[in-house]
């Protein structure tokens, strides 16, 4: 499963984006950090990354509710244009 982990001092949650085994604990051992999730700063700061998400999700891996909001609140940057692109 992937899911937010929480970490940070009390009364100022910073979360973890983690892939775990379902039934582990919420902060319990988990096998890969695949990015954060900040919500106190304005706007929340949301750093994912998504090829490692599409890898998981393709081993079977779901997300939990909150983060498959996340997601789709922040797809994949676009790629840059590169030189061949531009010149065409």
């Amino acid at each position: 499963m992937i899911r937010l982990a929480r970490v940070g001092a009390r009364k100022q949650p910073v979360y973890r984006v983690v892939v775990i085994e379902k039934d582990r604990a919420r902060n319990g051992r988990f096998i890969e950090i695949i990015g954060t999730y900040n919500p106190r700063t304005n706007p929340a700061t949301v750093e994912l990354k998504h090829e490692r998400i599409a890898y998981w999700r393709g081993k079977g891996a779901q997300l939990s509710s909150t983060l498959e909001r996340l997601v789709t609140k922040n797809p994949p940057a676009a790629p840059a244009p590169t030189e061949d692109t531009v010149a065409a």
